[in-house]
């Protein structure tokens, strides 16, 4: 127990290592404060299990992922990448020494693509379930298939931070739940009276005051994003300055995200000096995984910064939400660590009784699917057609159904829904398979080091340093900073010149900083592009201009609309807006902050673009664009013209052509106490209502 203190969950060793000793699948539910995350490895690891294969233990944050290895190597005594490592997206800290590993669901996902069995694992821990990530919840599907199998050795257990238990039980055929409570000592919760009119200005108000009034302790804010942030971080500056010289604690103001670079973030877990107070402004990566050590007093002004995915539109949104009360929980949670905490609440009781869910929708129900279905595809699981996996919740029938589309179009299954053998190379990549499909058509074309370069760049966070500028004011913004425009292309071939001009900058950060330009994205960009081009070559990949057949932007445009088949639009003349086309047909306009694009005599778009991504915000945005041309167009619309799911998704012909509904969508419809009237009801009227909830109401933050 080298460098570590004992915590409730060590007092359940020996009955977890009991249930797990007896059971293939066992359910851990480890209330806030347990020692959940970072002890149940150790546990196994002392029972004896590395010996037979490594324990991974999955995170749904990269940001987790790190800090807990680190955490957990120092307690262990190891370095940090030999018998503890970590791996996630572009970067991985492990060695043939590595006996446990923390990794993201998302790298787990695709370690299942090359070893289908888990085989080099003796215990696969799916930490964090309750948060009911996209990638978790399909790794619980395929991990109930292994289990099934009476030969598997493998272990699985399935931790969650509340009472979830049994619904995962249940799911895995009644497995065994063992309780492990938290040590939480006890956290006032404190409501506001009123909705503020603007939470942000609350929630420094509420930081300030605390800070003044309230001993010694670190304050821990909830926010949606970086933006709002860093915002926040001014405020609060300005703020403290204003104080008088010795009223108070000193305080040292912190942000804590994931766009942080490492040495950052680790700030937040170093102890604030005497007579100083830490103040961190968060997002929800702060609820659950990763614990900050001091916190007494949490304000949680009850909204998160949620995505959602509508497959009828192709559209996505990044809205601000309530937050749900298994979440509201989850952060007050957080004040009562070392002592008894507050939690300010900037909401009033009656808004958490009456509009908060109970439990927040999972990922599955509102995201794209279409890297999730190209990797259930590329398995090739027996008896299984997409539209009827066995998920703990289905997701929406229209979103499988978008997703096959999509793989078709990208000719990554094919008619029969098999999947192709390009298929099978987009899904070894890790990128979203259109920016897989681009590389290996450009692979094709002899443009594939252009690509790379677009592929790392739209992989970064944003390139361009967010200013206080907006809209238009923004983009005008952007052409003063004499960068390269793209050669009115669009933004995928203006990412390309931005990059090769830094590369004959020699990579010079002083460049980036004075072009305004995200310094720690573009070495994102530098080092993604590096792996990927390992990647895609056989051989090391060396970026030597003469081992291109080609350069030029046409063929890297001419890759990127192969790869992105299902995401483009033609121009409308009447509006000088633009409408996408196939089944998803809707006016949209272009993005403020896209790259220009040239106006013809007649001051018109390009006809044809293709688009990264379809935004909703104030109205339809479509970002990241880029112009291609008609004839390569042509060929992709007729494909999509005759589209059979049925067979996309692997249906026996001799099913019925009249069924509307899934399976598990009637379960999850008749399983919703407000539908037991109308189980009796037709079906899709029934179901039309379910989905119809299962949006949750956005709620536009006022600042």
């Amino acid at each position: 127990m080298e460098g570590r203190k004992l915590l409730p969950i060590n007092q359940y060793e020996e009955q977890i290592v009991d249930a797990v000793a007896k059971h293939s699948v066992v359910v851990v539910i480890g209330e806030t404060g347990s020692g959940k995350t970072t002890q149940l490895s150790q546990i196994l690891h002392r029972a004896g299990y590395t010996k037979k294969g490594m324990i991974g233990v999955t995170q749904p944050r990269r940001v987790a992922a790190v800090s807990v290895a680190r955490r957990v190597a120092w307690e262990m005594d190891v370095q940090l990448g030999d018998e503890v490592g970590y791996s996630i997206r572009f970067e991985d800290r492990t060695s043939k020494n590595t006996l446990i590993k923390y990794l993201t669901d998302g790298c787990l996902l695709r370690e299942c693509l090359f070893d289908y069995e888990f085989k080099q694992y003796s215990v696969i821990i799916l930490d964090e379930a309750h948060e009911r990530s996209l990638n978790t919840d399909i790794l619980l599907g395929l991990l109930k298939r292994i289990a099934q199998n009476r030969d598997t050795e493998l272990k699985v257990i399935i931790t969650s931070a509340t009472l979830d238990g049994q619904k995962f039980s249940e799911y895995f055929h009644g497995c065994p739940v063992v309780n492990v409570p938290g040590k939480l000592y006890p956290v006032q919760l404190l409501y506001s009276t009123e909705v503020p009119s603007s939470y942000l200005e609350s929630a420094v108000e509420t930081a300030i005051d605390v800070h003044v009034r309230e001993p010694e302790g670190d304050i821990l804010v909830f926010l949606t994003g970086q933006d709002e942030i860093e915002k926040v971080l001014k405020m609060l500056e300005e703020r403290v300055l204003m104080l008088e010289e010795g009223s108070c604690l000193d305080a040292i103001i912190l942000p804590l995200h994931a766009s942080l670079a490492p040495e950052v973030q680790a700030r937040v877990f170093q102890p604030a000096p005497p007579n100083c107070r830490r103040i961190i402004v968060a997002t929800n990566v702060a609820e659950t995984s990763l614990t900050v050590d001091g916190v007494v007093y949490v304000i949680d002004p009850g909204f998160v910064k949620q995505r959602n995915y509508n497959p009828n539109t192709g559209m996505d949104s990044l809205s601000v939400v309530r937050i749900s009360r298994v979440q509201a929980t989850q952060r007050a949670g957080r004040a009562g660590r070392t002592r008894p905490g507050k939690c300010y609440r900037l909401y009033p009781m009656s808004a958490f009784e009456e509009e908060f869910l109970p439990a927040t929708v999972p990922e599955i129900q509102r995201s794209s699917l279409t890297g999730a279905v190209l990797h259930l595809k590329f398995l090739d699981l027996p008896n299984v057609d997409i539209l009827h996996f066995d998920f703990i919740d289905p997701p929406l029938r229209e979103s499988l159904e978008d997703a096959l589309r999509q793989l078709f179009a990208i000719d990554a299954i094919g008619p029969d829904g098999k999947i192709t053998a390009l298929g099978k190379r987009i899904a070894e990549l890790p990128l979203e398979p259109a920016l897989g499909r681009t590389l290996l058509a450009a692979e094709d074309l002899g443009c594939l080091s252009q690509a790379l370069t677009v592929a790392a760049m739209l992989s970064a966070e944003t390139i361009f340093m967010q200013g206080p500028k907006k809209g238009e004011d923004r983009k005008r913004s952007r052409e003063d900073q004499q960068l390269p425009n793209g050669n009115n292309y669009g933004d995928h071939v203006q990412y390309l010149q931005i990059y090769e001009l830094w590369k004959k900058n020699n990579f010079d950060i002083k460049w980036c900083r004075s072009n305004n330009l995200n310094i720690r994205s573009m070495l994102f960009a530098k080092d993604v592009r590096r792996q990927l081009a390992l990647i895609t070559s056989r051989k090391k990949f060396e970026d030597d201009e003469a081992m291109q057949k080609i350069k030029s932007a046409r063929s890297l445009r001419k890759a990127l609309c192969q790869g992105y088949a299902c995401r483009l639009a033609q121009r409308m003349p009447k509006h000088n807006g633009y409408h996408t086309v196939g089944n998803k047909s809707q006016l949209v306009q272009l993005h403020p902050a896209t790259s220009p694009l040239q106006v013809d005599e007649d001051g018109l778009y390009p006809e044809w673009i293709l688009y990264h991504e379809l935004m909703a915000s104030s109205r339809a945005f479509l970002r990241h664009v880029c112009v291609v041309e008609k004839e390569w167009v042509v060929p992709i619309l007729e494909k999509l013209q005759n589209i059979n799911i049925r067979s996309l998704s692997g249906l026996s012909g001799h099913e019925s052509q009249k069924e509307k509904i899934s399976e598990g969508e009637k379960k999850a419809i008749a399983s919703n106490p407000i539908d037991q009237e109308a189980r009796s009801v037709d079906v899709n009227a029934a179901r039309a209502r379910f989905l119809a909830r299962k949006q949750s109401k956005s709620i536009k933050s006022s600042k």
